[in-house]
């Protein structure tokens, strides 16, 4: 997956992975190709301020069933926001670009994300911090339902025929990509074996960007032992 010299062009993709499928690779390796990157990391958040705590799977468990989906593909997903102490995407970026100044970072999001870019903790920031690219999911339109941070972004819209170029790109910029309809979804993965990640409990994963060992919580006490 390495290749030599720097800086080294990578793409970040965020969200919860619960669970990480087909879906997720697909768009990852979809923005490789259309924006020339070496590789795509995918940042497993150890919490979604947005999204509810019920249901979500354990970390490890996220983790360990995104690497399989991302087995033998240039992509690296990892945990390093827990090492990092970040829980909001902008202090991730920040702490992200500290820690690797010989790398360049582009955000990778679905259009389906731009509704609810504007509720993100400090969404300009972020913005100004890296180039963003959009890439289409089916029902959604960047364009059409963003919502107020599309109304702000849409001044700084690039052509998708230059996305190999967003290298050069002074942040805020913003590509839109159009790829094939993909109806897959954790949302319905989760409906279907809403128990998906018990095959990964009591077992440990390495990460695959700090290459650190992370192992799964204990299993939690019987109900009359908490008391």
């Amino acid at each position: 997956m390495a290749t030599s010299g720097y800086p080294r062009k990578i793409g970040l993709l965020g969200g919860s992975f619960n669970p990480a499928h087909d879906g997720h690779r697909a768009i990852s390796l979809f923005a490789r190709e259309a924006l020339g990157l070496d590789e795509v990391w995918w940042l497993v958040s150890p919490g979604n301020p947005l999204k509810p705590a019920q249901g979500m799977a354990p970390l490890t468990a996220r983790l360990a069933h995104a690497r399989r989906i991302a087995a033998r593909a240039p992509i690296r997903p990892t945990a390093i926001e827990r090492q990092l102490g970040t829980r909001y995407t902008v202090d991730t970026l920040g702490a992200l670009i500290r820690r690797y100044p010989n790398h360049r970072f582009c955000w990778l999001m679905g259009a389906d994300n731009m509704r609810q870019f504007g509720a993100w903790k400090n969404w300009r920031a972020i913005a100004r911090t890296m180039p963003i690219a959009v890439i289409a999911r089916p029902g959604y339109d960047a364009r059409g339902h963003g919502g107020s941070a599309m109304n702000w972004l849409r001044r700084f819209v690039r052509p998708a025929r230059q996305s190999r170029n967003w290298m050069d790109w002074r942040a805020p910029a913003l590509v839109l990509l159009r790829f094939r309809p993909d109806p897959r979804s954790a949302t319905l993965l989760r409906q279907a074996d809403p128990f998906w990640h018990r095959e990964y409990r009591n077992r440990g994963v390495r990460d695959a960007l700090t290459h650190r060992f992370l192992l799964s919580p204990p299993p939690a006490p019987p109900l009359k032992e908490r008391f």
